[in-house]
């Protein structure tokens, strides 16, 4: 229809893709079709009336000539035609006005419809925005209630007064938390990471983190291995009550100090260390003939993780031998896992440890303050992918 400009057709077609897209409740789509059938319809009468006025201008010239020719025959053949032009006149008129007239109508319509087109969009991006608020406005209470769970920094000092956490979710919510309890002159801290991210591994993890407090307050469980065994059943425990296969977790790095007391004869730190997929990184310090040296060292975790999985086996306590100024690292993957640098990679476990290694003679603070810089330059413009912790503890 647009090739042979045939505008009734084109008008026709554009009227029933408006009706389609009404149906379809797209407002957008429905009205510029809408226009574009009036504009179809408006070009046609233009057509023609072009027609129409090439059709009676040649008529007119016709019987001009002809009344020309007759005229000296007959007067009254001439006043014959003067009033049949004036009066072909006076229709032409009328179609003009008409058709104005009618232009001006469909455009008013249009108008009106455009109008209330704007109020129907106007109400529906403030139901948007109230529901965009509702939904922040739960998750930022959602924020508090897992801050809650979260052990404060003080708490964190007076346990393990040389530390740092570099805590960094991907959302307003986290799947990642860190946990500390101390309990018969034990400290137990743990970097953990629950499945997913956001408001669904804030969830999980409030599970998570209420079973670790259950396994050493309720069932005064002390070896590491055993809490990770207990808390492991009581997720599952809380999970087995769905109606649906919950396949949720998490991966842990826990560990223990066992501080001696000043009645105690026994002066030794016990020191002991259990991971559900992470492991453990440590970094001795020592001199050796007056030149400062360092010693990294890692522990393997036991491969499963804090839930459901297909061949389930106890987890290890592993006993590490204390010796003084020795930094332990528990972290999850989110750091390791970032996607950044110049080619877009990840960033990986060896680049980390090697970055620690580096800066292992630093305060811990300046330790965090270089891997938050890091971090930062390595995602560059890209997006955080997952959550990020990273504790670091000297003792």
């Amino acid at each position: 229809a647009k090739k042979i400009k045939d505008f009734d057709d084109l008008r026709e077609a554009y009227s029933t893709l408006s009706e389609i897209y009404k149906e379809q409740k797209n407002i957008e789509k429905a009205f510029e079709y809408f226009q574009l059938s009036a504009a179809a319809k408006d070009s046609l009468l233009n057509q023609t009336r072009d027609k129409q006025f090439i059709e009676m201008s040649t008529k007119y010239d016709t019987e001009k000539k002809e009344t020309e020719n007759k005229l000296l025959k007959a007067e009254g053949e001439k006043q014959k035609t003067i009033n049949l032009s004036v009066s072909i006149g006076l229709i032409l008129v009328a179609l003009l006005s008409f058709f104005i007239f009618w232009s001006y109508r469909i455009k008013k319509k249009a108008n009106v419809l455009l109008g209330e087109q704007n109020i129907e969009i106007r109400e529906k991006k403030h139901i948007i925005e109230e529901k965009q608020k509702e939904i922040l406005d739960s998750i930022s209470y959602a924020k508090r209630l897992q801050e809650a769970i979260l052990p404060p920094q003080e708490h964190i000092n007076e346990y393990f007064p040389d530390n740092f956490v570099l805590y960094k979710p991907k959302d307003i919510v986290a799947g990642d938390f860190y946990w500390l309890e101390h309990i018969d002159n034990i400290s137990f801290f743990a970097a953990a990471d629950s499945t997913g991210h956001g408001v669904p591994g804030a969830m999980v993890s409030l599970v998570c983190s209420n079973a670790l407090n259950r396994s050493v307050k309720e069932f005064g469980l002390r070896k590491t291995g055993e809490i990770l065994d207990k808390t492991r059943e009581l997720v599952l425990e809380t999970f087995a009550k769905s109606n649906t296969e919950v396949k949720d977790g998490m991966d842990i790095s826990l560990l223990s100090v066992q501080f001696p007391s000043p009645s105690s004869k026994n002066q030794k730190v016990i020191i002991n260390w259990s991971g559900a997929n992470n492991p453990l990184w440590y970094i001795n310090s020592f001199s050796f003939n007056g030149v400062e040296s360092n010693k990294f060292h890692e522990i393997k975790p036991n491969k499963q993780p804090i839930g459901k999985t297909d061949r389930p086996q106890s987890f290890t306590t592993h006993e590490i031998e204390h010796k003084t100024n020795t930094v332990f690292y528990l972290f999850t993957d989110g750091y390791p896992d970032q996607f950044g640098g110049p080619k877009g990679k990840k960033y990986k476990h060896k680049q980390l440890e090697e970055m620690l290694i580096v800066n292992s003679s630093k305060t811990l603070e300046e330790q965090k303050n270089v891997l938050d810089k890091a971090f930062k330059e390595w995602i560059g413009d890209l997006e955080q992918v997952d959550d990020v912790t990273i504790i670091g503890i000297r003792i």
